[in-house]
Protein backbone atom coordinates (compact mmCIF):
# COMPACT_ATOMS: atom_id res chain seq x y z
CA UNK A 1 0.00 0.00 0.00
CA UNK A 2 2.78 2.44 0.93
CA UNK A 3 4.74 1.64 -2.26
CA UNK A 4 1.62 2.34 -4.32
CA UNK A 5 1.19 5.71 -2.58
CA UNK A 6 4.82 6.65 -3.19
CA UNK A 7 4.51 5.70 -6.86
CA UNK A 8 1.40 7.89 -7.18
CA UNK A 9 3.26 10.82 -5.62
CA UNK A 10 6.30 10.36 -7.84
CA UNK A 11 4.06 10.30 -10.91
CA UNK A 12 2.09 13.40 -9.90
CA UNK A 13 2.56 16.32 -12.28
CA UNK A 14 -0.20 18.48 -10.85
CA UNK A 15 -3.76 18.22 -9.65
CA UNK A 16 -6.43 20.94 -9.85
CA UNK A 17 -9.50 21.54 -7.70
CA UNK A 18 -12.00 24.38 -7.63
CA UNK A 19 -11.01 26.72 -4.80
CA UNK A 20 -14.01 26.67 -2.43
CA UNK A 21 -15.46 29.93 -1.15
CA UNK A 22 -16.69 28.76 2.25
CA UNK A 23 -14.51 28.15 5.29
CA UNK A 24 -15.73 24.61 5.96
CA UNK A 25 -15.30 23.66 2.31
CA UNK A 26 -11.70 24.98 2.28
CA UNK A 27 -10.87 23.08 5.47
CA UNK A 28 -12.36 19.90 4.03
CA UNK A 29 -10.40 20.31 0.80
CA UNK A 30 -7.20 20.77 2.82
CA UNK A 31 -7.88 17.52 4.67
CA UNK A 32 -8.49 15.74 1.35
CA UNK A 33 -5.23 17.06 -0.16
CA UNK A 34 -3.24 15.93 2.87
CA UNK A 35 -4.71 12.45 2.74
CA UNK A 36 -4.10 12.04 -0.99
CA UNK A 37 -0.87 13.84 -1.70
CA UNK A 38 1.27 14.38 1.41
CA UNK A 39 3.94 12.01 2.63
CA UNK A 40 5.21 11.75 6.20
CA UNK A 41 8.70 12.41 4.84
CA UNK A 42 7.87 15.74 3.15
CA UNK A 43 9.95 18.49 4.74
CA UNK A 44 9.43 21.61 2.62
CA UNK A 45 5.90 22.62 1.58
CA UNK A 46 5.19 25.93 -0.11
CA UNK A 47 1.93 27.84 -0.48
CA UNK A 48 1.37 30.60 -3.02
CA UNK A 49 -1.57 33.01 -3.24
CA UNK A 50 -2.81 36.50 -2.47
CA UNK A 51 -3.88 37.69 0.97
CA UNK A 52 -7.46 36.60 1.56
CA UNK A 53 -7.28 33.69 -0.88
CA UNK A 54 -7.70 31.11 1.89
CA UNK A 55 -4.10 29.90 2.30
CA UNK A 56 -4.31 29.85 6.10
CA UNK A 57 -7.56 27.86 6.09
CA UNK A 58 -6.16 25.40 3.59
CA UNK A 59 -3.07 24.95 5.79
CA UNK A 60 -5.27 24.36 8.85
CA UNK A 61 -7.14 21.70 6.92
CA UNK A 62 -3.94 20.00 5.78
CA UNK A 63 -2.11 20.30 9.11
CA UNK A 64 -4.64 20.25 11.96
CA UNK A 65 -3.24 21.69 15.18
CA UNK A 66 -0.38 23.55 13.51
CA UNK A 67 0.23 26.91 15.19
CA UNK A 68 0.17 29.59 12.50
CA UNK A 69 2.50 32.46 13.28
CA UNK A 70 0.36 35.14 11.64
CA UNK A 71 -3.35 34.33 11.47
CA UNK A 72 -6.26 36.16 9.86
CA UNK A 73 -7.16 37.88 13.13
CA UNK A 74 -3.71 39.49 13.29
CA UNK A 75 -2.42 37.39 16.19
CA UNK A 76 1.33 37.24 15.62
CA UNK A 77 3.51 34.68 17.43
CA UNK A 78 6.67 36.26 18.84
CA UNK A 79 9.48 35.35 18.85
CA UNK A 80 9.12 33.42 15.61
CA UNK A 81 9.54 29.74 16.62
CA UNK A 82 11.53 28.90 13.46
CA UNK A 83 14.11 31.63 14.14
CA UNK A 84 14.12 30.88 17.85
CA UNK A 85 15.06 27.26 17.09
CA UNK A 86 17.83 28.43 14.76
CA UNK A 87 19.26 30.77 17.40
CA UNK A 88 19.25 28.06 20.08
CA UNK A 89 20.55 25.38 17.74
CA UNK A 90 17.66 23.20 18.90
CA UNK A 91 14.24 22.75 17.34
CA UNK A 92 11.72 21.57 19.91
CA UNK A 93 8.83 21.10 17.46
CA UNK A 94 8.45 18.96 14.37
CA UNK A 95 6.52 21.32 12.06
CA UNK A 96 7.02 25.07 11.67
CA UNK A 97 5.01 27.76 9.89
CA UNK A 98 6.42 30.82 8.15
CA UNK A 99 4.54 33.68 6.46
CA UNK A 100 7.24 35.22 4.28
CA UNK A 101 5.31 38.37 3.35
CA UNK A 102 4.74 39.22 7.00
CA UNK A 103 8.18 38.25 8.29
CA UNK A 104 9.97 40.12 5.51
CA UNK A 105 9.03 43.33 7.34
CA UNK A 106 11.25 42.24 10.25
CA UNK A 107 13.89 39.92 8.80
CA UNK A 108 15.87 39.72 5.56
CA UNK A 109 15.03 37.01 3.08
CA UNK A 110 18.53 35.45 3.37
CA UNK A 111 18.05 35.24 7.15
CA UNK A 112 14.69 33.51 6.74
CA UNK A 113 16.10 31.20 4.07
CA UNK A 114 18.97 30.23 6.37
CA UNK A 115 16.54 29.35 9.15
CA UNK A 116 14.49 27.19 6.78
CA UNK A 117 17.59 25.32 5.56
CA UNK A 118 18.75 24.74 9.16
CA UNK A 119 15.36 23.36 10.21
CA UNK A 120 15.28 20.98 7.25
CA UNK A 121 18.83 19.79 8.03
CA UNK A 122 17.53 18.93 11.50
CA UNK A 123 14.76 16.78 10.02
CA UNK A 124 11.96 19.30 10.64
CA UNK A 125 9.04 20.19 8.38
CA UNK A 126 8.51 23.81 7.31
CA UNK A 127 5.24 25.15 5.88
CA UNK A 128 5.85 28.39 4.01
CA UNK A 129 3.24 30.91 2.87
CA UNK A 130 4.25 33.15 -0.05
CA UNK A 131 6.91 30.62 -0.97
CA UNK A 132 7.50 32.41 -4.28
CA UNK A 133 8.96 35.37 -2.36
CA UNK A 134 11.51 33.20 -0.52
CA UNK A 135 12.52 30.89 -3.35
CA UNK A 136 15.19 33.17 -4.92
CA UNK A 137 17.02 33.40 -1.56
CA UNK A 138 16.39 29.77 -0.62
CA UNK A 139 17.48 28.29 -3.94
CA UNK A 140 15.61 25.05 -3.24
CA UNK A 141 12.16 24.24 -4.59
CA UNK A 142 9.47 22.82 -2.31
CA UNK A 143 8.71 19.11 -2.31
CA UNK A 144 5.03 20.07 -2.52
CA UNK A 145 3.78 23.35 -3.99
CA UNK A 146 0.21 24.50 -3.48
CA UNK A 147 -1.20 27.54 -5.28
CA UNK A 148 -4.62 28.97 -4.51
CA UNK A 149 -6.45 31.41 -6.75
CA UNK A 150 -9.64 30.55 -8.59
CA UNK A 151 -8.38 26.97 -8.46
CA UNK A 152 -6.26 25.10 -5.96
CA UNK A 153 -3.28 23.64 -7.82
CA UNK A 154 -1.04 21.09 -6.13
CA UNK A 155 2.18 19.85 -7.70
CA UNK A 156 5.30 17.89 -6.74
CA UNK A 157 8.15 19.69 -8.53
CA UNK A 158 11.32 17.94 -9.66
CA UNK A 159 14.54 19.25 -11.19
CA UNK A 160 12.62 20.33 -14.28
CA UNK A 161 9.93 22.36 -12.49
CA UNK A 162 7.40 23.70 -12.20
CA UNK A 163 8.94 26.70 -10.48
CA UNK A 164 7.10 28.76 -7.85
CA UNK A 165 6.70 31.59 -10.36
CA UNK A 166 4.75 29.26 -12.67
CA UNK A 167 2.06 28.79 -10.00
CA UNK A 168 2.29 32.42 -8.91
CA UNK A 169 1.53 33.67 -12.43
CA UNK A 170 -1.61 31.51 -12.52
CA UNK A 171 -3.10 32.09 -9.09
CA UNK A 172 -2.41 35.81 -8.78
CA UNK A 173 -4.15 36.36 -12.11
CA UNK A 174 -7.18 34.17 -11.35
CA UNK A 175 -8.00 35.16 -7.74
CA UNK A 176 -9.88 38.24 -8.98
CA UNK A 177 -12.45 35.99 -10.63
CA UNK A 178 -12.94 33.96 -7.46
CA UNK A 179 -13.66 37.15 -5.52
CA UNK A 180 -16.02 38.45 -8.21
CA UNK A 181 -17.82 35.11 -8.32
CA UNK A 182 -18.28 34.89 -4.56
CA UNK A 183 -19.72 38.39 -4.30
CA UNK A 184 -22.04 37.76 -7.27
CA UNK A 185 -23.09 34.47 -5.69
CA UNK A 186 -23.99 36.18 -2.40
CA UNK A 187 -25.87 38.96 -4.21
CA UNK A 188 -27.85 36.33 -6.11
CA UNK A 189 -28.66 34.46 -2.88
CA UNK A 190 -29.68 37.75 -1.28
CA UNK A 191 -32.09 38.59 -4.11
CA UNK A 192 -33.45 35.04 -4.18
CA UNK A 193 -34.26 35.30 -0.49
CA UNK A 194 -35.51 38.87 -0.22
CA UNK A 195 -37.29 39.29 -3.57
CA UNK A 196 -38.22 35.81 -4.73
CA UNK A 197 -38.83 34.20 -1.34
CA UNK A 198 -36.33 31.36 -1.58
CA UNK A 199 -34.86 30.54 1.84
CA UNK A 200 -31.16 31.19 2.24
CA UNK A 201 -28.93 28.12 2.14
CA UNK A 202 -29.18 26.54 -1.30
CA UNK A 203 -26.57 23.90 -2.01
CA UNK A 204 -23.54 25.38 -3.76
CA UNK A 205 -21.33 23.96 -6.47
CA UNK A 206 -18.74 25.32 -8.88
CA UNK A 207 -18.11 26.16 -12.50
CA UNK A 208 -15.14 28.00 -13.93
CA UNK A 209 -15.54 31.79 -13.60
CA UNK A 210 -18.91 31.19 -12.00
CA UNK A 211 -21.10 29.58 -9.39
CA UNK A 212 -23.89 27.04 -9.21
CA UNK A 213 -26.92 27.11 -6.90
CA UNK A 214 -28.70 23.77 -6.63
CA UNK A 215 -32.40 23.15 -6.00
CA UNK A 216 -34.18 19.85 -5.21
CA UNK A 217 -37.06 20.83 -7.53
CA UNK A 218 -37.18 23.06 -10.59
CA UNK A 219 -37.59 26.60 -9.21
CA UNK A 220 -40.27 28.85 -10.60
CA UNK A 221 -37.91 31.71 -11.37
CA UNK A 222 -37.98 34.69 -13.69
CA UNK A 223 -34.25 34.40 -14.43
CA UNK A 224 -33.96 37.65 -16.46
CA UNK A 225 -35.63 39.55 -13.57
CA UNK A 226 -33.29 37.90 -11.07
CA UNK A 227 -30.28 38.84 -13.21
CA UNK A 228 -31.45 42.45 -13.49
CA UNK A 229 -31.92 42.72 -9.71
CA UNK A 230 -28.35 41.52 -9.15
CA UNK A 231 -27.05 43.89 -11.84
CA UNK A 232 -28.79 46.75 -10.00
CA UNK A 233 -26.67 46.01 -6.92
CA UNK A 234 -23.57 45.86 -9.10
CA UNK A 235 -24.31 49.22 -10.76
CA UNK A 236 -24.69 50.87 -7.35
CA UNK A 237 -21.03 50.02 -6.64
CA UNK A 238 -21.80 49.22 -3.00
CA UNK A 239 -19.07 48.54 -0.48
CA UNK A 240 -18.71 44.88 0.58
CA UNK A 241 -17.24 44.63 4.07
CA UNK A 242 -16.24 41.86 6.45
CA UNK A 243 -18.23 41.74 9.71
CA UNK A 244 -17.31 38.43 11.35
CA UNK A 245 -16.54 34.82 10.43
CA UNK A 246 -20.04 34.20 9.09
CA UNK A 247 -21.34 37.61 7.96
CA UNK A 248 -20.65 40.44 5.53
CA UNK A 249 -22.32 43.82 4.97
CA UNK A 250 -23.34 44.99 1.50
CA UNK A 251 -23.63 48.77 1.34
CA UNK A 252 -25.26 50.15 4.48
CA UNK A 253 -27.61 47.21 4.92
CA UNK A 254 -27.48 44.83 7.86
CA UNK A 255 -25.70 41.53 8.27
CA UNK A 256 -25.81 38.97 5.48
CA UNK A 257 -24.79 35.38 6.14
CA UNK A 258 -21.68 34.27 4.26
CA UNK A 259 -19.44 31.25 4.80
CA UNK A 260 -16.35 32.92 3.29
CA UNK A 261 -16.53 36.57 4.35
CA UNK A 262 -12.93 37.46 3.43
CA UNK A 263 -13.12 36.26 -0.17
CA UNK A 264 -14.91 39.19 -1.80
CA UNK A 265 -14.31 42.19 -4.02
CA UNK A 266 -14.24 45.49 -2.14
CA UNK A 267 -17.16 46.96 -4.08
CA UNK A 268 -19.94 45.39 -6.12
CA UNK A 269 -18.95 47.48 -9.15
CA UNK A 270 -15.78 45.38 -9.48
CA UNK A 271 -17.87 42.43 -10.71
CA UNK A 272 -17.35 42.19 -14.47
CA UNK A 273 -19.95 41.00 -16.98
CA UNK A 274 -22.31 39.19 -14.61
CA UNK A 275 -24.95 37.03 -16.28
CA UNK A 276 -27.16 34.04 -15.51
CA UNK A 277 -27.64 31.06 -17.81
CA UNK A 278 -31.22 31.47 -18.98
CA UNK A 279 -32.48 28.02 -17.97
CA UNK A 280 -31.87 25.90 -14.88
CA UNK A 281 -29.88 22.82 -15.79
CA UNK A 282 -31.02 19.37 -14.63
CA UNK A 283 -28.39 16.95 -13.33
CA UNK A 284 -29.82 13.42 -13.75
CA UNK A 285 -27.26 11.92 -11.35
CA UNK A 286 -27.86 14.21 -8.36
CA UNK A 287 -31.47 14.85 -9.44
CA UNK A 288 -30.98 18.54 -8.75
CA UNK A 289 -31.76 21.64 -10.80
CA UNK A 290 -28.83 24.00 -11.13
CA UNK A 291 -28.85 27.77 -11.60
CA UNK A 292 -25.56 28.90 -13.16
CA UNK A 293 -24.08 32.39 -12.75
CA UNK A 294 -21.00 33.58 -14.65
CA UNK A 295 -18.62 36.54 -14.58
CA UNK A 296 -15.75 37.70 -16.75
CA UNK A 297 -15.18 37.18 -20.47
CA UNK A 298 -17.89 35.71 -22.66
CA UNK A 299 -17.35 32.02 -23.35
CA UNK A 300 -18.91 29.13 -25.20
CA UNK A 301 -22.67 28.81 -24.89
CA UNK A 302 -22.17 25.06 -24.57
CA UNK A 303 -22.96 24.24 -20.93
CA UNK A 304 -20.86 21.07 -21.08
CA UNK A 305 -17.77 23.11 -22.06
CA UNK A 306 -17.72 25.75 -19.32
CA UNK A 307 -15.00 24.02 -17.30
CA UNK A 308 -12.40 23.89 -20.06
CA UNK A 309 -8.88 24.31 -18.62
CA UNK A 310 -7.07 27.37 -20.00
CA UNK A 311 -4.10 28.10 -17.71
Amino acid sequence: MMSALLHEQESLMYTVYFAPRGQTRILNLGHLLAQRYLSATDRLIGFIGDAGSGKSLLIRGMFPGLELTNDDEGVNVRPLPLLEGTDRGFFSGHTYHLDVRFEAAFHSLPELAGAVREAIRNGKRVIIEHFDMLYPALGVNAEVLVGIGEEVILTRPNLFGPLPKDLSDIVHKSIRYRKMVHTAEDLTSKVLEEVFGFPHGQLHSDVRHGFVLRFPEKPALDIPALEEAVLAYIRQNLEVSFLDDTHIRIGTEGRFHCTGPRIHVHRTGEIENFRLVRECQYDPISRKYELVGLVGPERSNDISDLNRLTF
